[in-house]
Parts: structure tokens; C-alpha cells; sequence
């Protein structure tokens, strides 16, 4: 099946989850990963049993904190 990963179009296994993505892409710090799927945010705790769908636009965004 087809998703496209931070903008980018990849060809995945079907069954795939958010979490062997996490790992497949080689994230770094995957705990601190916010992930979302179709723009919407997945739980972390849902990560092993979230299951991506053909078509599916994957984002990985980080937090950062700062200021004074």
C-alpha cells in the first residue's frame, strides 16, 4: 500500500502500525514523537494497535519548549 511520510510518497507492508513506522523510519527520540495521521493526532498509547490505511499522510512532530 501507498502513504506518503513527512511529504514523502512510500510503499509499506499493509497491516503496518504507527509504531513499526516509528521504528522502519529510524525516528530519533521516538518517545518524545508526536505522530499524526490525516492531520489528526494519534495517542501514544495507541501506537502498537493503530493501523495505517493506503493513503494515509503520516506526520512526526517534536515540541520543543523555550523562551525564558
Amino acid at each position: 500500500m501507498k502513504i506518503v511520510v513527512a511529504g514523502e510518497k512510500k510503499e509499506v507492508a499493509e497491516g503496518l502500525t504507527v509504531a513499526a513506522l516509528i521504528e522502519q523510519e529510524k525516528v530519533e527520540t521516538p518517545e518524545y514523537v508526536t505522530v499524526s495521521v490525516n492531520e489528526e493526532f494519534v495517542d501514544q498509547g495507541v501506537f502498537e494497535s493503530r493501523v495505517l490505511n493506503d493513503g494515509d499522510e503520516i506526520e512526526f512532530l517534536y515540541f520543543m519548549g523555550g523562551g525564558r
